[in-house]
């Protein structure tokens, strides 16, 4: 998108219609594009049962608002699963001791699949606790 400018608004009468947009937009994002892109993207709006600047609006965003991969993010995430395996292993192992039993392959893939499957969710629960705690010192310092 090379080009952003202002447009006049207008009376739409965005109150009459059954889903009104939320708040009223007044910019405009430009680009140029080759015929074959084009035809890729209204193919792909039309694929989406939406008209072509509403997929474009909302593609936009999509990507604007996606989080970008944090390094610290991705290595909180590891830390976390392994911590959580572990203790799985050792509680699962345990409890199957005392059974008399012996802990099953299966049983050891089901708690991998479990960290992996939560590692990225805490990670960012424990990041934004965190981060939230630093933001509350520093406005009781202010």
């Amino acid at each position: 998108m090379n080009a952003s400018r202002a447009t006049t608004p207008f009376n739409d009468n965005a109150s009459s219609r059954k889903e009104a947009k939320p708040g009223f937009r007044t910019k405009t994002v430009a680009t140029r594009l080759t015929p074959v892109e084009l035809a890729e993207i209204e193919t792909a709006a039309e694929s989406a049962g939406q008209v072509l600047s509403e997929w474009l609006r909302g593609t936009a965003l999509r990507a604007a608002r996606q989080r970008p991969a944090d390094p610290n993010e991705l290595l909180l995430a590891e830390v976390w699963a392994l911590r959580y395996a572990l203790l799985n292993f050792f509680y699962a192992g345990a409890q199957a001791t005392s059974e008399g039993r012996q802990l099953t392959p299966d049983s050891i893939l089901k708690i991998r699949d479990q960290a992996d499957a939560r590692k990225t969710q805490q990670a960012r629960k424990l990041l934004d606790g965190f981060l939230g705690q630093d933001h509350e010192k520093e406005d009781r310092k202010q």
